[in-house]
């Protein structure tokens, strides 16, 4: 396993972090065999660990506070906080008043007295960042979290974040976690470079790309189901996979010949895809999300792989650097763009 700096921190983590978005109803319901594959990875060098307080409505945490019970000092924990955690208004968002409750309910359902990482998961547009930095700096200041980082964010936000944290003596986002994968390459453009201007570290979500990227789409095999489909509430839409939708069936032909590269080079897949991620300077980190021990085990065996430089020739050939092949893979849509009264002047009477 490699280990490379959090951006500007100091800190070591693994080129690959265990993501437990499939940990709980989700994904896999089974605590205990949801534990033993946590410990697997971590006896296997994994040492950072992300989750989120929306992930199964906070079982993913409860699930990761067992598993790391006794192995604390083993592990750089990272969470979440902004997504909706219940039916009313005031259980979401990066006000102050939620991110303080939220992680006390963080801490306790982990089972820990502090968070390393503490991201807020999307961008909030009803809240000043100076006032979810300045809440996020009081936590720093009593020891319920080590540092705090963001997810998903545009990059005019990103150093939004950056200048407000400076001129306001606040502290700043040392780590974005933003989408990445060989069919979503969007953020190389400039989410990526942005991160790197200020040091921050990267890890990256989804470079599997849904399930795209791990074998089973590809024209020969077209359309198996998606598990996240059937149980994550959120996803709603099935534009990820819709094979309807022009940029799936790009996405498609990319996975079919990407296979074919992967499999000329010796390698799966799912090696290709995760070696490519954590190739880019920029990244820390390609965040992995297995459902079973099986999942692990695939992932795990592209911990320590590099890519000749030919094969990425091959890959650039393919998907264009910085191309999105269904902008629907992007994870984030701003909210001035779903409200028509903030694109249309009001009429004069």
């Amino acid at each position: 396993m490699r280990y490379r700096t959090l951006g500007s921190t100091g800190v070591q983590v693994s080129s690959l972090c265990l993501g437990a978005m499939m940990f709980g109803k989700w994904g896999n319901p089974d605590h205990d065999d949801s534990v033993g594959i946590i410990r697997t990875a971590l006896d296997a060098g994994v040492n950072i660990i992300d989750t989120a307080d929306v992930y199964g409505d906070g079982e993913s945490e409860v699930i990761v506070g067992k598993a790391i019970a006794g192995r604390r000092d083993e592990v750089v924990l990272a969470t979440k906080v902004s997504s909706p955690m219940g039916p009313g208004p005031g259980r979401r968002g990066a006000s102050r008043r939620w991110i303080t409750q939220a992680c006390e309910e963080s801490l306790r359902r982990l089972g820990t007295d502090h968070i390393d990482l503490y991201q807020v998961h999307r961008p909030d547009p009803a809240t000043d960042v100076d006032e979810t930095l300045g809440a996020l700096s009081d936590l720093v200041r009593a020891g319920k979290i080590r540092y705090a980082g963001s997810s998903t964010f545009a990059p005019s936000a990103i150093v939004q974040a950056q200048w407000t944290a400076e001129r306001r003596g606040r502290e700043r986002f040392v780590c974005e976690q933003p989408p990445y994968s060989l069919l979503a390459r969007g953020v190389e453009a400039e989410v990526l470079p942005t991160c790197e201007t200020y040091r921050m570290g990267v890890l990256a979500w989804s470079p599997l790309a849904g399930g795209w990227l791990s074998g089973r789409w590809r024209r020969d095999a077209a359309g198996p189901s998606s598990h996240r489909t059937r149980t994550m509430p959120f996803r709603t839409t099935l534009s990820h996979y819709d094979l309807d939708v022009p940029g799936n069936q790009a996405k498609l032909d990319a996975a079919t010949e990407l296979a074919r590269t992967a499999e000329e080079a010796g390698l799966t897949l799912i090696q290709l895809a995760l070696a490519f991620v954590t190739t880019h300077p920029a990244v820390t980190a390609a965040v992995i999300g297995p459902r079973t021990a099986a999942h692990l085990r695939d992932h795990l065996s592209a911990a320590d792989i590099v890519l000749d430089p030919a094969v990425l020739d091959r890959v650039d050939r393919i998907v264009a650097p910085g191309t999105d092949l269904n902008p629907e893979d992007t994870g984030y849509h701003a909210a001035v763009l779903a409200d028509p009264a903030r694109r249309r002047r009001a009429a004069a009477r």
